[in-house]
């Protein structure tokens, strides 16, 4: 069982191996070359690893801005973070997590090939955060280990296809094309955010064409946008938070250089991660060719969210300063109800904030990015405020998942599994194939209105 947990959390839960995994299988069902196989699947694994290593470094910044941020204006609560309430869940239900893991992707890859969902989750720590969540809740609920394990991999299965083919007509109008899909769990957010975008304004006003005055003209280089937004917001968590605390962070450097050289920093890191995914979507998609031919016709590869950064990267800033602001309205509103303080973390609001801001952008230009962008971060504020308590009764204290789709599948679970074990899973898996009749059905109905609009254009 330790070994399964090594695989499942250090390769399968790691996505550079994972996407580098399904890049070596894809060249191999092609018959490529050893060469072109082991040039692929390297590029691809490295280009991951380079918008890991931008990640991290944008984690890191982050988290000095948060803890600034919390001391200096003397604000506790949760922590809404996936990373660090998975760390958590692991101590307790590790095994648990790990075989719902291993479960889920198999069911993934059965689910792609026998339903309308033709994608294949990519995003291995994400999997990885849904899996610790469906052990949380299924175990907090009394199911016993072998219940929660199998119920618990194949939901995985199920919604790791699912929740990208909600994103399946929002994505092309980010990327141009339907080569690839989200694999990210805030499809809800994201899907809402595209509708939203094309009822609140156009898409010809993109957030990449705003016209700036000269003076303000470097705005439109995204790298000089985000060091300035990010230079404003440190100095103000670093004037509150006051030199004492500053200097705990800082390791020596002056407490005023240190937001300065943190802003900075950041701004590096989204360069890094933006160079990073340019370079692994390069290879990936043409790697998928072989999986899609040969194992389960048409899939699709459902990626991490940056892979939407560089089609709008000044949207990503406009989505992380919005959805950041739309979180620090929700922790005034819980402070004034008295419940509990869900504290807005940077780095969730700039990954989600600033994907949710693309999604917008793409269907209704600034004004879609702005609204879109706004409501999800409401939303992934009100996610943990849901399914904090859940959290709490395992003795996972301090921390919650943010993400929509989480929320959307663990909360209501919980709930129908208080009226017992065997009355929940069966409502709960009438549910899903409710689900999957609705997906049937739409599939039907698109595939009808493309063959009568391609029998339109042939007269």
């Amino acid at each position: 069982m330790d070994i399964l947990k090594v695989i499942v959390t250090d390769i399968l839960g790691d996505a550079a191996f994972l996407v580098g995994l399904f890049a070596l299988v894809g060249l191999v069902l092609q018959k490529k070359a050893f060469p072109d196989v082991f040039a692929g699947t390297v590029k691809t694994i490295v280009g991951f690893l380079i918008f890991g290593v931008g990640a991290a470094a944008a984690v890191a910044t982050l988290g000095n801005f948060q803890t600034l941020f919390s001391e200096g204006f003397g604000i506790d609560g949760v922590l809404p973070i996936s990373e660090g309430v998975t760390a958590l869940a692991l101590t307790s239900f590790g095994t648990q997590t790990a075989i719902i893991m291993v479960i889920g992707l198999l069911a993934n890859l059965l689910v792609a090939r026998l339903t309308p969902m033709k994608y294949v989750f990519l995003t291995g720590q994400h999997n990885l955060f849904f899996s610790a969540i469906l052990a949380i809740v299924l175990s907090a609920s009394g199911a016993s280990d072998l219940v929660t394990v199998v119920v618990g991999g194949l939901l995985l299965g199920f919604f790791a296809a699912f929740f990208p083919w909600l994103c399946r007509n929002a994505m092309p109008k980010v990327t141009g094309t339907d080569d690839i899909g989200i694999g990210h769990y805030v499809t809800i957010g994201y899907a809402f955010s595209s509708w939203l975008g094309g009822k609140v304004g156009d898409p010809a006003k993109s957030t990449e064409n705003i016209k700036l005055p000269k003076s303000l003209g470097f705005f439109r280089d995204y790298v000089a946008s985000i060091a300035l937004t990010m230079i404003v917001f440190f100095y103000i968590a670093t004037v509150a938070a006051g030199k004492g605390v500053t200097d705990e962070l800082a390791g020596g450097t002056n407490w005023l250089v240190f937001p300065l050289i943190q802003a900075l920093t950041f701004a590096a890191a989204v360069y890094i991660i933006i160079t990073g995914v340019r370079m692994f979507l390069g290879e990936i998609v043409p790697a998928f060719l072989g999986i899609s031919e040969k194992v389960v016709p048409g899939v699709r590869p459902a990626l991490d969210c940056p892979a939407v950064f560089p089609y709008a990267p000044t949207a990503v800033i406009v989505g992380f300063l919005t959805s950041y602001a739309a979180g620090l309205v929700m922790m005034g509103l819980y402070i004034g109800l008295g419940w509990t303080v869900i504290i807005p973390v940077a780095i969730p609001y700039f990954f989600i904030g600033g994907t949710a801001a693309v999604f917008g952008n793409a269907t209704g230009g600034w004004k879609g990015a702005v609204a879109g962008s706004a409501i999800v971060g409401v939303l992934i504020s009100l996610g943990p405020q849901l399914i904090y308590p859940i959290m709490d009764s395992v003795g996972l204290e301090g921390s919650s998942f943010p993400e929509t789709d989480f929320t959307a599948v663990g909360w209501p679970l919980y709930q129908v599994l208080q009226l017992g074990t065997g009355v929940g899973i069966a409502i709960t898996f009438a549910a899903v194939a409710a689900i999957a009749a609705v997906v049937f059905g739409i599939d039907r109905r698109e595939k009808s209105r493309r063959a009568v609009a391609s029998e339109g254009a042939a007269q």
